[in-house]
């Protein structure tokens, strides 16, 4: 095991592969380059990080021992593509409105960044895949009333798209696209209903190794089993299912998996089970989170896949940065006089943590709300703190609410300004302003989801005494 760990760092610590980029108007700015952990959590890792130097260029290095799809991110703004082994890319981002974020919320509807490749080679992966992609959007485009599931799609169209694609964008030397237009047609196939998921098994699963190297392939299973468990099937309901995941009885929960003859390979029994306990973890109405969790546990600790005991690991881990009780992040930001304030400093108090944009009236109303509770909560309780951090771009516009206007007077509490730091904004979760979190004394997050100042949360917050809030329960009742 030892020898295992200290391969795959000194892996991780070799580059093989070179990203060269220029930003026309990015100078300054953090890049990061980002690739999934694996295609079932979807967790995210930062591969290599830089700044846009004064010359508007940039270079980030990675590791690959098979072609991975790479994100590259600048602010709220990101683009795919796939990286090879051994392939150094040349990149180019042509000038850039970065403000879109402040005129539309860029999480509901995303903005792409704009990157184009340069000296790009003929018959490379991310050219051919463009080219596979154009095909079928294009013929997609032309016949999309037979691909339209208000209507009724027809199975003779997406035959003919295949041989338009089998024409146009033949098998080439490069195998990962040879998969990867096998699997992108086969996950659109199947999602179209043209074909069940037992023939889809048994073409492209069944005695067939599980590449779980391969993002494509992955994405391919885990579209091909989602919701095929966890909700219950013919001859296991979904009760009896969460009976057993509730109960800890890991060795009949798989057994029972078995008696459908799609699963009776034990790797892919054990795969889709680990995919059914992350869809069942959302899922309260029969299945218990905590047991969820130890289920998935029981699983990797006993599992002789190698793969999966990484997977539930992944799994449970990703469950954790989402639940009550997680550790939050410290950061360093400066406040409305440009002096440094950290979270870490404010440890002992409950922080009722909010990110606004002073522009927004949905945000103002929410402040406004705060200044109303403010002076009462902090009278009776010495163990509160308000922080709102501000995500405008520019530091003025808090500077201006606060000094120069009469209401600023009022929101005497913690104000910081976010300072451009989107990487934190991305490890809290903000996809929407106004939005809250409350984190405890002890610095976790107390709830998954915080109610906003104006849902009455303020009235009965947990910061309250023991006593007052037995009343005020007694009160209610």
């Amino acid at each position: 095991m030892a020898f295992l760990v200290a391969c795959g760092a000194m892996a991780f610590a070799q580059t093989n592969v070179t990203i060269h980029g220029e930003v026309v108007n990015g100078a300054g700015k953090d890049v990061y380059l980002y690739r999934y952990t694996d295609m079932l959590t979807l967790t995210e890792e930062e591969v290599d990080h830089a700044v846009i130097g004064d010359n508007r260029t940039f270079q980030l290095n990675a590791y690959a021992n098979y072609p991975v799809m790479m994100m590259l991110q600048i602010e709220n703004y990101s683009q795919s593509f796939f990286v090879e082994p051994g392939r150094n890319y040349e990149v180019y981002v042509p000038r850039f409105d970065w403000n879109i974020d402040e005129k539309r919320n860029v999480f509901l509807e995303p903005e792409v960044l704009p990157l184009e490749f340069v000296n790009m080679p003929a018959g490379e992966l991310n050219a051919l895949i463009t080219e596979f992609e154009s095909v079928v959007a294009h013929y997609i485009d032309e016949n999309r009333v037979f691909f339209d599931s208000r209507f009724r799609p027809q199975k003779r169209y997406f035959d003919s798209l295949e041989a338009v694609v089998a024409k146009k964008c033949p098998d080439t030397k490069n195998e990962f696209f040879n998969r990867y237009k096998r699997y992108q047609l086969a996950s659109m196939k199947y999602s179209l209903h043209f074909d069940t998921r037992r023939n889809m098994v048994n073409r492209y699963v069944k005695n067939q190794p599980i590449l779980y190297y391969d993002d494509n392939y992955m994405a391919f299973f885990t579209t091909l089993f989602a919701n095929s468990v966890s909700k219950g099937t013919k001859k296991l309901p979904a009760w009896l299912l969460g009976h057993w995941v509730n109960t800890l009885n890991v060795k009949v929960f798989l057994d029972s998996l078995g008696t459908d003859t799609l699963l009776r390979n034990e790797q892919v029994r054990e795969l889709v089970a680990l995919q059914a306990l992350q869809e069942a973890y959302y899922q309260p109405r029969y299945y218990e989170g905590d047991q969820v969790v130890k289920m998935i546990e029981l699983i990797g600790g006993q599992t002789k896949f190698p793969e999966h005991k990484v997977l539930a690991k992944r799994l449970v881990n990703s469950f954790k940065q989402k639940e009550e009780g997680a550790e939050m992040p410290d950061f360093v930001l400066p406040d409305v006089d440009r002096k440094m304030v950290s979270l870490e400093g404010m440890k002992g108090k409950w922080v009722y943590l909010s990110f606004v944009r002073v522009g927004d009236p949905n945000c103002l109303g929410e402040i406004e709300t705060l200044a109303h509770f403010k002076d009462s909560i902090y009278a009776k309780s010495k163990n509160v703190e308000f922080v709102t951090i501000c995500c405008d771009r520019e530091f003025q516009k808090m500077y201006h609410l606060l000094k120069n206007t009469k209401k600023g007077q009022r929101y005497n509490w913690t104000w910081l300004h976010f300072n451009g730091n989107y990487k934190l904004l991305e490890r809290y979760g903000v996809v929407s302003y106004p939005y809250f979190i409350l984190i405890n004394p002890e610095g976790q997050m107390q709830y998954t989801v915080t109610p906003s100042p104006a849902s009455g949360f303020l009235l009965h917050g947990p910061w309250q005494p023991k006593q007052q809030q037995e009343e005020r329960t007694f009160f209610l009742r």
